[in-house]
């Protein structure tokens, strides 16, 4: 394991101190991360050889290393990164999809991981198979925008917070995060344009509507009755579902904006047309956007995605319902293990042998 040093990027640009060093250094240091993507500091040629090599010896740049980057058939890329720990997370780089015209969005998504493995064991999820190793930092979870940007050679447009972990598990380095990602002298993404995910977590659901940005909640609903959703989610012991969709409607009220249910379609689990009618149900309650997602299958679970027809009947039991708004997202990277966890657990695997 390598030494391992402070991470200047989990202090916010505006406490960086450089001791005996002009002021103005700081925000040339802040252009070269934010604006030019460059992490070493070895590249930022515009720093004193000297202040870079004393720098070099204080901080760290690079949060984490990329081993390996898997392509798909529709562009999506799914990025395996190393900690400095040596711990693994995920990313996952989505281009929008072609549109009803036949014209594609330049639009460019990056779903952002918060923890490494995670701790509320959702049973279609890969993430959880292996527990909770550990939160990621403020500076980890910024680095994987950096990176992600770099390769893919442009600004990425929206960020999900739905890869690895819980995104409000760890609001303590996922609040910071957004402080940096929302400013202009950060990384200048629009509340707008970034949407946490979470799997129920009640008191942190109301935390988050104080939360001074307008960034979008989606809500990973997967049944519409307690002994559906338990079934998928023991979240759902917990903080069941009447005590969820009520923490929801105070979260519409605090932040007056639409959220988004989440639903996996997975065969014979939460896929008959009873279930419909109750997604259909709640959607309407919140006046919320539906989104459903047909199962992406993990390796080492029997669950599996419904038959194509199944999945349009559902569609539409679900629009019958008069939900305001349904949308069907054919999950992309069959071939890339683009299901959260996924490409983590094979690499540990192999690791292992």
């Amino acid at each position: 394991m390598r030494n391992i040093k402070p991470l200047l990027l989990d202090s916010p640009w505006e406490d960086w101190k450089l001791e005996g060093a002009p002021a103005y250094r700081v925000e040339q240091i802040r252009d070269w991360i934010f604006e030019k993507g460059i992490l070493e500091w070895e590249e930022m040629s515009n720093l004193p050889r000297s202040l870079r090599d004393e720098l070099t010896q204080i901080w760290d740049t690079v949060p984490m290393e990329q081993v390996r980057i898997q392509g798909s058939a529709d562009t999506t890329r799914k990025f395996l990164w190393r900690l400095r720990d040596e711990q693994l997370i995920e990313g996952v780089l989505i281009p929008a999809t072609t549109g009803t015209k036949g014209v594609r969005s330049s639009r460019l998504t990056l779903c952002v991981s918060t923890q490494v493995g995670c701790a509320l064991g959702c049973k279609f999820c890969a993430s959880g198979l292996d527990g909770l190793k550990r939160n990621l930092s403020t500076g980890e979870i910024i680095g994987q925008i950096l990176l992600a940007r770099k390769e893919a050679g442009r600004r990425i447009d929206t960020l999900v917070f739905r890869g690895m972990g819980e995104p409000l598990a760890n609001l303590r380095a996922v609040r910071p995060a957004l402080d940096q990602i929302l400013s202009p002298k950060g990384l200048g993404i629009g509340a707008r344009h970034i949407t946490l995910s979470t799997s129920g977590l009640v008191p942190k659901i109301l935390e988050l509507a104080k939360y001074p940005a307008q960034v979008r909640l989606a809500i990973s609903l997967h049944g519409g009755d307690n002994q559906t959703r338990e079934r998928i989610m023991p979240i759902n012991r917990t903080y069941p579902v009447e005590q969820l969709l009520e923490a929801c409607e105070r979260f519409i009220e605090e932040r007056k904006k639409m959220i988004t249910l989440e639903y996996i379609l997975i065969e014979g689990i939460n896929d008959d047309l009873a279930q419909a009618e109750l997604l259909a149900n709640h959607a309407r309650r919140l006046n919320a956007k539906v989104n459903l997602i047909p199962y992406n299958q993990v390796e080492g679970l029997d669950w599996k995605r419904p038959e194509l027809s199944q999945i349009r009947a559902f569609h539409k039991k679900v629009e019958e319902g008069k939900a305001p708004r349904v949308t069907l997202r054919m999950e992309k990277g069959h071939d890339i293990d683009a299901a959260c966890g996924q490409l983590r657990l094979r690499e540990s695997s192999a690791d292992s042998c």
